[in-house]
């Protein structure tokens, strides 16, 4: 399986992270507007690399034949859940420019926990699971 696709939306996921970032540190009041459109545009980036995950990568592994890439397809599909349900929940509350100009510090908190899970979670599919399905090409 290729999986050049999915490490391109990685990086495109991880620069739309940079983008949040920089622009949270301009003032979270001062660029709410510009935040609320980066997350809504940022979602659309994460929702589309969950669904080509969940339909075609997990499957994959799962059917690999490999009981290793199995075991990772199923373990990386089932902590998926938690993480998406995080960052959806995390999106749908801060994806309008009044919430952020009314709750900055609170959006502070929850974005460094919720963009720090996502990045690590990417980082692991990048050096155990994407590895391992590239392995069996």
């Amino acid at each position: 399986m290729n999986i050049d696709k999915f490490k391109q939306q990685h990086l495109a996921i991880l620069a739309a992270i940079d983008d949040l970032r920089r622009l949270a540190r301009g003032g979270v009041a001062v660029q709410a507007r510009a935040i609320a459109g980066q997350i809504v545009a940022m979602s659309g980036l994460i929702k589309l690399h969950l669904a080509v995950e969940q339909r075609y990568l997990y499957p994959a592994a799962q059917a690999s034949g490999v009981a290793k890439v199995a075991q990772l397809g199923r373990r990386y599909e089932s902590e998926m859940d938690g993480i998406a349900g995080a960052y959806l929940a995390f999106a749908s509350r801060w994806n309008t420019p009044v919430r952020l100009e009314a709750e900055p510090d609170a959006f502070r908190r929850e974005a460094n926990t919720v963009l720090h899970a996502l990045y690590q979670r990417m980082r692991r599919e990048d050096s155990e699971l994407y590895p391992a399905v590239e392995a069996l090409a």
